[in-house]
């Protein structure tokens, strides 16, 4: 009895799927998608009131925006929107600036907070608190005022507890 002599392709039952020459459907690797920021956060190691470095990959996908300012509303806090200035150093680092103090004060931002940032568009970020414990500050405020141009006053929103 002569053998027949057969070629295998890898088209069995059960074996060797998604070894052929068809097309993958596994998503490109990450270092060949575009790069997309839309959250971050930083944590306070010193003192809250100078300007605040955002990290370098926020600063990066901000550059060549030649953004001026953008907006923080604090997440539970009502509309409020703080205008805070925003410096590049030329050395590739990013800074919230002027206006920056008065949001911190505002918002109990200290030593050991963690600061989350997600950006909304339109130069507006909203952002969570979380203290020394982990856990995020609740706020809420009784200003109707959404305008923080208007007076020198540091409006706090309340924290609850």
């Amino acid at each position: 009895m002569a053998s027949t002599s057969r070629t295998r392709t890898g088209r069995g039952r059960g074996r060797g799927r998604g070894r052929g020459s068809g097309s993958s459907s596994l998503p490109p690797p990450p270092s060949t998608l575009p790069l997309i920021i839309e959250e971050f956060f930083i944590v306070v190691y010193e003192d809250t009131l100078v300007k605040k470095a955002l990290p370098k990959k926020i600063a990066d996908y901000l550059d060549g925006q030649e953004l001026a300012k953008v907006y923080l509303r604090a997440a539970d806090c009502g509309p409020r929107l703080w205008t805070v200035e925003v410096l590049f150093d030329g050395q590739g680092r990013m800074y919230l600036d002027k206006g920056w103090e008065k949001f911190a004060i505002a918002h109990g931002v200290d030593f050991g907070c963690y600061v989350h940032f997600k950006y909304e568009g339109d130069d507006v970020l909203t952002v969570k608190v979380f203290d020394g414990t982990m856990c995020m500050r609740y706020y809420y405020s009784d200003d109707e005022d959404t305008d923080d141009e208007s007076d020198d006053d540091v409006k706090p929103c309340i924290h609850p507890l």
